[in-house]
This record gives C-alpha cells, structure tokens and sequence, in this order.
C-alpha cells in the first residue's frame, strides 16, 4: 500500500463515530424592515441516543447598562449562575416571574452585583421592576447542542452525533404551544443536514409591554433628571 493510501484510509477511519452538521433557516411571515426576533434551536437526545455533557463556559453575566440588560439573550447549562452586575448610576431590581427561575433580587445600588443560580431547564423572561423598557432572557439547557440565530435568522448546529433527537425551536415572543407545534423528531446519521426554512408567525418578537413583579401596570416614568 503507498504511503498516499496510508493518509487517506486513516483520515477516513481516525473518527469511529462521526458528526454532522445541521443547518435551518426560520423565515418570518413579518415585514421583512422587522427586525428578527431572537431565536435558538437546540436538540434533545432521545431512546438510545446518550446525552452530551453541557459545563460552564467561563463567567456568565448580564450586565445592567444604560437601562438595558446586556447581552439581551444568554444560553446557559442547568445548574449554572449568573451574575446581575448594576452598571448604572442608579438602583435597579431584577426579577423573574416566570416558567424558568423565579426570582427577585430587591433593590440594589450602583456598583453592587448579585447573581442567581438557574437550577431547572426551561426559559427566564427576565425584567428590572423599576424600568419597564428593560428585558433579557436567560434560557437555560441539559444539551451543547444548540445554535443561536445569526443576523440572517439562519441556523448552524455542527458536531451533532449520530443518535435521535427532538429538535427544538425558541422565539421570543412566539407562544409556547406554537413553538411546540414547530418541534420536529430526527434520525441523525453523523452526515450534514439542510431542514431548508421554518415560518415564523407574525407574532413573535419582544413585547413592549409588561407588569411589574406585583403583576400590575408600571408607574409612569418620572420627568425628573434625576433616576430612582
């Protein structure tokens, strides 16, 4: 055999259990000048399909700035905590009351910092109770295997095992029953996969409106130069 042959038949046999890749696009039925609703996709090993270790990557954080949360979305492994550090010359109160972690952080100051520990799967719409235009969400997974959208509302999940899974679909804004109608069960053969377009309803994307943490309507905003 020459040494040519060598190379390829141990390239083509140095990954016993291959991966593949999957791609798929999410296409609003909106005007296309709406900005894309943030979105995730992530898949959940089922039967026989072993599950992959998701650990931490780092410090996660979301930093309060100028009245906004920063990033806006995070994806992070169960178990995992995050820190709330106010940026701001002013108090903030960050909360959550929703189907992830519930939580209330009262009021703290500038330059002070709490954190949370998001200890059970699921999504967190997370607000600051004295801002009303502040939001972030927090989506917290048992699996690495998830893609956020780019600015093309595309998707790019690679290194996926061969295996069964169920594929996942979030939106914010998008209903939970309509986003479990969009999930999608998939035979994975470690080989690169196009699932082409899902449609998006129209109704997805941030609300503009909310309660605050007592589930009322928001005080007005002072005129007052001076914050809370």
């Amino acid at each position: 055999m020459s040494l040519a042959s060598c190379l390829i038949y141990a390239q083509s046999n140095s990954s016993p259990n291959p991966v593949g890749e999957l791609r798929l696009r999410a296409v609003s039925t909106q005007s296309a000048k709406h900005h894309p609703a943030p979105a995730v996709i992530w898949l959940e090993p089922i039967g026989a399909t072993p599950a992959l270790s998701f650990r931490p990557h780092g410090r996660y954080t979301l930093l309060q700035k100028n009245r906004t949360f920063i990033p806006h979305l995070q994806v992070i492994p169960v178990g995992t905590s995050v820190q709330f550090p106010n940026a701001d010359p002013f108090f903030h109160n960050v909360f959550s009351l929703f189907d992830g972690k519930r939580f209330d952080l009262g009021l703290y100051e500038a330059g002070s910092s709490k954190s949370v520990i998001f200890s059970r799967e699921g999504v967190s719409y997370i607000f600051c109770n004295i801002h009303p235009e502040m939001s972030a969400v927090v989506l917290a997974l048992s699996t690495p295997l998830y893609a956020i959208a780019d600015a093309n509302d595309a998707f790019v999940l690679p290194n996926i095992p061969p295996g069964d899974y169920i594929l996942h679909l979030w939106v914010e804004g998008l209903p939970q029953t309509t986003a479990d109608q969009l999930t999608q069960r998939l035979h994975l053969t470690g080989q690169n996969v196009d699932l082409g377009v899902v449609t998006i309803p129209a109704k997805a994307g941030a609300s503009d409106t909310h309660s605050n943490k007592y589930g009322n309507p928001y005080d007005p905003i002072p005129k007052s130069p001076y914050e809370h």
